[in-house]
């Protein structure tokens, strides 16, 4: 299972490791602690060095109730950062984390190498074609709603049947425009209560069947913290734990904000499986 960045083919079959960038003032964990070029590219040069085949970057905070920024201001954020990295770090596979058409395609056109798209293309309509068009990998999230009002869409049927025919829509969809590396993401935390999350984290395996690489994205989110009566400061073992039985059910790529230890969970779950 690959997928084509900038023209190097990246094996999933083995598990790999996003590291996360936040450019943010307000994200849930590391909102505000990168907020200068020093700090950046040294954040970006350790990622890298303990193992970060990916970094993904954002400049617009999808915590629940995040506070909304407009289009310019995500870009004014985000492509210099882009620029950044490319000119000191010239190799790396940079995913641009955001759900606007035009921002993707900017920082695409600067030198990133995937989209990582938390609404699925459903926020702008436009965001499948320009992908299609741009030829790039696409991950695409489930989601309800937006980051600040998703907390109140949490009513399913069933919520893993209900993810998995999502998937099925949208993947049929980015297919017909001819977009060929799709990466699926269930999107934790994101319009999910609690008990939806580890339901959902619980039977994970049942994604294989969409034949598509599977990004989880727990990093020291509220299902961890809440859970455990801690904050996401304190909420780096529990990662690792859940980070663990993500790969043994399946998961191609780890988005975190700890990537040495992530690294370290992929290493222990190759030996075991072997």
């Amino acid at each position: 299972m690959t997928i084509n960045c900038k023209g190097k083919l990246i094996d999933l079959s083995s598990p790999k490791v996003m590291g996360i960038l936040n450019i943010t003032p307000d994200s849930f964990y590391d909102g505000g602690k990168f907020n200068d070029e020093k700090d950046i590219l040294e954040q970006v040069g350790c990622m890298l060095n303990e193992g970060a085949t990916f970094i993904d970057v954002g400049a617009y905070s999808s915590r629940p109730g995040a506070n909304f920024v407009s289009e310019g201001d995500e870009l004014k954020r985000i492509v210099p950062i882009i620029n950044l990295i490319i000119k000191n770090f010239p190799e790396t596979l940079i995913s641009v984390d955001t759900f606007r058409a035009e921002v993707a395609k900017q920082c695409i056109e600067t030198g990133a190498a995937l989209i990582n798209d938390i609404s699925g293309g459903k926020q702008y309509e436009n965001m499948l074609q320009t992908v299609a068009d741009l030829q790039v990998p696409y991950i695409m999230m489930h989601m309800r709603g937006n980051p600040q009002n998703m907390q109140q869409l949490t009513d399913y049927k069933n919520i893993v049947n209900d993810i998995l025919f999502y998937f099925s829509e949208r993947i049929t969809a980015a297919k017909s425009l001819g977009i060929k590396d799709v990466i699926v993401d269930p999107g934790f935390g994101f319009a999910k209560t609690l008990e939806q999350n580890y339901k959902l984290l619980n039977n994970l395996q049942l994604f294989n069947m969409i034949d598509k690489p599977i990004l989880v994205g727990i990093s020291r989110k509220s299902m961890i913290y809440k859970l455990l009566e801690t904050t996401p400061k304190n909420a780096l073992n529990g990662t690792s734990a859940l980070n663990t039985i993500a790969l043994q059910k399946g998961a191609s790529i780890l988005r975190v904000h700890d990537v040495k230890e992530a690294i370290e969970c992929v290493k222990l779950v190759k030996m075991l499986s072997r």
